[in-house]
């Protein structure tokens, strides 16, 4: 079957996690945020503010557990640990670019925090640790900062083997600093055997649920994480990002209406709570979810309300990705060309954000008879793709280069030149297969692989269109678009069986989903005539 066999625990937990009205004060949220003892050298009242910053701080809910380490630090002005606590928060999510402004306050944190002299070594060596991440930030990106990083935290967790907060952290720190071209997965497995101890050990603690998924946040090893994923949601059920992180495993493995019921409550609890990144980020992964299940209006009435989210920061890529992938995902998910080719680009601070409007205009462009300006949006991709290089970013740089060479296979196929086409769209999804997603997104507009595979069966190669779907559907399970390919592929070969499984796990998919979908009708149809 296509569900999942613990899907209906999973309902209970989500279910209950969208009827919470947001708390009136941090104590009665807190009690459903997890439970952490982060033990420090400061006052019983400093100590009790710190660790509920702790609580909130462990699943990324920012401006609460910054607060809440200034309490800290007014109610012990010697607490020099409250601004380490400080500095954790306003790295704004470790795993996405820092704002100027954050590095600047935080190394100021840092800068007050050895100042103060901590009473302890462990707080001493902490306070260092994270320090080296906000130093030299002129020189050094933000990869290259989490590479000596999460060298400081190696050192720091072999002096406190048993201390488990030291742990976690550590074991964060070698998930951000993760490669995205390591298919051997070192620094998360390495994580993971830090991280499952404790998690068994302290079944409440949100960090150890928390930064287990983003361990097993990929392809090959996300089915190790759906433990993970229904635990955290119950731990820190007052979390938008906790209702979230689930969903980064669910679509991992394609489990799109959990994906859903988990984005939903995110986004209701980040609605309530006025944290429009958190709204964004999760509506996003949500219309993403509708639109593999043929759910197309659900997902457009989504993307208007996102439209009319205010107070978004638009110095983090969260909400200005979000905004700018969702309506082009409704249009390229689709095969929606003509629309596609007339996508509004969002400005934005971050050039592969701008990038992704210019990709679905281009590929839009060159599928719909609009060359000229196919070939304008593609060299507007490779003028972004080279401010990126010139700003050292190594990974957006890839990615808009990905994005690029997928824009110019589709060029040279409207002219014709259909050998230079696929030959071209076989190397882009190679290269694709070579890295990793970002955390901000959920996935490409569409994969380069599956995009092979149908420019394949434009040209009647049916059995090379059908590797490249399958080898789609093995890294991004259950993709609308995957299957259908993989089903009229299989129809062009002769083999109804394959295609009739494919057709039959389309259906048992989207349910009794009443959309337009073309891949839906055609799958009503096969099996109809069968």
């Amino acid at each position: 079957m296509f569900k999942i066999k613990l899907s209906l625990s999973m309902a209970a937990a989500l279910a209950t996690a969208t009827i919470i009205t947001q708390p009136t004060d941090a104590q009665t949220e807190g009690q459903r945020l997890g439970d952490v003892h982060f033990e420090t050298s400061c006052t019983t009242e400093a100590q009790k503010a710190f660790d509920q910053g702790m609580l909130y701080q462990h699943s990324f809910w920012y401006r609460a557990s910054k607060k809440l380490f200034e309490d800290a630090a007014k109610a012990d002005p010697t607490c020099a640990i409250a601004y380490w606590g400080i500095a954790q928060s306003l790295l704004a999510n470790p795993f996405n670019p820092v704002p100027a402004k954050n590095l600047a306050e935080g190394l100021a944190a840092i800068e007050q925090a050895k100042r103060l002299d901590a009473k302890t070594q462990r707080e001493s060596d902490l306070i260092a640790a994270i320090g080296v991440y906000y130093a030299n930030a002129e020189a050094l990106d933000q990869r290259a900062r989490a590479q000596v990083y999460v060298k400081a935290m190696e050192d720091v967790a072999a002096r406190y083997p048993s201390d488990d907060e030291v742990q976690i952290y550590y074991a964060l720190a070698l998930n951000i600093a993760a490669a995205p071209s390591d298919k051997t997965y070192a620094n998360q497995l390495k994580a993971a055997a830090i991280l499952e101890p404790i998690a068994r050990r302290r079944p409440h603690h949100p960090g150890a649920a928390h930064y287990l998924i983003h361990t097993y946040d990929y392809p090959a090893l996300a089915q190790k994480g759906l433990d993970a994923a229904l635990r955290y949601a119950k731990i820190a059920e007052a979390a938008p990002h906790a209702q979230h992180m689930p969903s980064h495993i669910f679509t991992r493995v394609g489990y799109w209406r959990e994906s859903i019921a988990s984005n939903a409550a995110a986004a209701k609890l980040a609605r309530n709570g006025k944290e429009a990144d958190d709204q964004l980020h999760a509506s996003d992964y949500m219309v993403y979810a509708y639109l593999q299940l043929g759910r197309d209006r659900d997902a457009h009435l989504l993307i208007e309300e996102m439209n009319t989210i205010a107070g978004y920061n638009a110095e983090r890529n969260t909400g200005p990705f979000a905004l700018a992938a969702s309506p082009a995902r409704y249009v390229v998910e689709r095969g929606d060309w003509a629309q596609a080719a007339q996508l509004d680009v969002r400005p934005a601070k971050f050039a592969y954000v701008e990038a992704i409007g210019h990709f679905a205009r281009a590929i839009g462009a060159a599928r719909s008879g609009g060359l000229e300006a196919a070939k304008t949006d593609l060299a507007k991709l490779a003028e972004l793709r080279d401010k990126l290089r010139q700003a050292k970013d190594g990974y957006w740089s890839q990615q808009v280069d990905i994005q690029a060479q997928i824009a110019s296979a589709w060029v040279l196929f409207a002219e014709r030149r259909y050998d230079e086409a696929l030959d071209a769209l076989s190397a882009a999804a190679d290269a694709e297969d070579k890295t990793e997603k970002a955390t901000v997104t959920p996935g490409p507009l569409a994969p380069a692989r599956e995009l092979y595979g149908a420019m394949l069966l434009e040209r009647g190669r049916a059995r090379e269109a059908l590797a490249a779907f399958e080898g789609t559907l093995a890294k991004e399970p259950n993709r609308l678009r995957g299957l259908a390919g993989a089903a009229k592929a299989a129809e062009q070969l002769g083999d109804n069986a394959k295609a009739r499984g494919y057709h039959e796990k389309i259906l048992a998919m989207v349910g009794d989903t009443d959309g337009t979908r073309a891949e839906i009708a055609d799958a009503r149809a096969f099996l109809k005539r069968l």
